[in-house]
């Protein structure tokens, strides 16, 4: 079970510091969906992998993160 706890922290770390990365580097937008997908499910990895190690200021960021992600997302049209 750690390894796949550690598996989805991974997961996360790629999916938001990837999608920061790309959007800093010009080649996706804050605005797409893309976008706020990968910080939605990178978000959610990071949950449980926070969780799951009890670093409970990193899992409710991380909720928060989420959050911010979906109310984000639901603006798009």
């Amino acid at each position: 079970m750690d390894l796949i706890i550690n598996i989805l922290g991974w997961i996360g770390s790629v999916l938001i510091v990837g999608a920061f990365g790309l959007n800093s580097l010009g080649k996706i937008s804050s605005d797409t969906k893309l976008y706020q997908i990968a910080n939605i499910v990178g978000g959610i990895c990071f949950i449980v992998n926070t969780i799951h190690l009890k670093a409970y200021p990193s899992a409710f960021v991380n909720v928060v993160w989420v959050i911010i992600g979906f109310v984000a997302l639901t603006k798009k049209k």
